[in-house]
C-alpha cells in the first residue's frame, strides 16, 4: 500500500453567512503524521470534514495525489481515504467483528463474503487497538471508549492510503490513547489528525497546524510551533515547554492562573 500526498489549497468553508475556515493551506506527505490543534471552534473539525469530502468548500481545493477530491469516483475516495469522526451516526446492530468488517466493503463487489485475508485484516485490526476481547460482543452495548476503539479498527481494516481521524482520542483512556495513536505512527499510511492534548501530538506527529478562529496560525514541527508565546496568544494559558528528557519531544507544562488571594 502506497502512502497518499494530500495538499490543501487556499480552503475557505462557509455555514450560511458564516464562515468557518478562511483561506487555509496545509500539505501531508507520504507517510507522514499531521496534526490539528487549536481551541474548540478553531475550524479543525469544519477542515476535516472537507477532507473526507462531506463539506464541500465555498472556494480553494482538497487534493489528493494531485487529485481534487471532489472529483473522485465515490469507490475510489472509498478505498483511498478513511475517516474516523466524532460522531458515529446510529447504532449498529452488528457484532464488533461485523462492525469492523464493514472497513473490508470498499475492497470487495457485491455480495462478496470475507476472504482468509479480510479475516486477518479483521484480527489485525482489531489486535492494534486493543480489541481482541470485543470482537463478539454486540456493538451497540459498548462504552463511549470501546465504541470509540472499533470504529478506529474499522478504519485501519479499510487499509487507506490516508486517514483522518477526529479527536479520536477523546474517550480513551491513557493506555488505549498510546496504543492507537502508536498503531497510526506505524501505518504504511499519510495520517491527517486533530488532537486536544498537545503533548501527544508533540510526540506523536511529525508536523502541526494551528487553527485559530478559522485560520492557520502557525505550522512546522512541534518543537519550532509550540511555544509559551503561540500558547498564550491561541489558547489564553500561561505555560512553560521544556524537551522531555527520554522522548526528546516537546513537554508542555500548563500553568494555574493566579487566585485573587496571591496575586493581591
Amino acid at each position: 500500500m502506497r502512502a497518499t500526498e494530500l495538499a490543501v489549497d487556499s480552503l475557505t468553508l462557509t455555514a450560511g453567512v458564516h464562515r468557518l475556515v478562511e483561506d487555509v493551506s496545509l500539505t501531508a506527505g507520504p507517510g507522514e503524521v499531521i496534526g490539528l490543534v487549536g481551541p474548540n471552534g478553531s475550524g479543525k473539525s469544519s477542515l476535516l470534514r472537507a477532507v473526507y469530502r462531506v463539506l464541500r468548500p465555498a472556494t480553494g481545493r482538497v487534493l489528493v495525489d494531485g487529485t481534487d477530491a471532489w472529483t473522485l469516483p465515490a469507490r475510489r475516495l472509498a478505498r483511498t481515504v478513511a475517516a474516523v469522526v466524532q460522531e458515529p451516526g446510529a447504532d449498529f446492530d452488528l457484532s464488533v467483528r461485523e462492525v469492523v468488517a464493514m472497513g473490508r466493503t470498499p475492497h470487495k463487489r457485491l455480495l462478496d463474503g470475507d476472504t482468509a485475508e479480510d479475516a486477518a485484516l479483521i484480527e489485525t485490526a482489531l489486535a492494534s487497538v486493543g480489541a481482541t476481547d470485543l470482537a463478539d460482543r454486540p456493538f451497540d452495548r459498548l462504552s463511549g471508549g470501546e465504541r470509540q476503539r472499533v470504529l478506529i479498527a474499522r478504519a485501519l481494516a479499510q487499509q487507506p492510503s490516508l486517514l483522518v481521524l477526529d479527536e479520536p482520542t477523546n474517550h480513551l483512556d491513557v493506555r488505549h490513547q498510546l496504543d492507537v495513536l502508536g498503531a497510526l505512527r506505524d501505518l504504511p499510511a499519510t495520517v491527517l489528525i486533530s488532537l486536544h492534548d498537545l503533548n501527544l501530538a508533540a510526540y506523536y506527529c511529525d508536523r502541526l497546524y494551528v487553527l485559530h478562529h478559522g485560520r492557520v496560525t502557525a505550522s512546522g514541527p512541534p518543537a519550532e510551533v509550540l511555544t509559551p508565546r503561540l500558547l498564550q496568544e491561541v489558547y489564553g494559558v500561561a505555560s512553560e515547554i521544556t524537551v522531555h528528557p527520554r522522548t526528546g519531544a516537546p513537554q508542555v507544562t500548563f500553568l494555574p492562573r493566579p487566585t485573587p488571594e496571591l496575586s493581591a
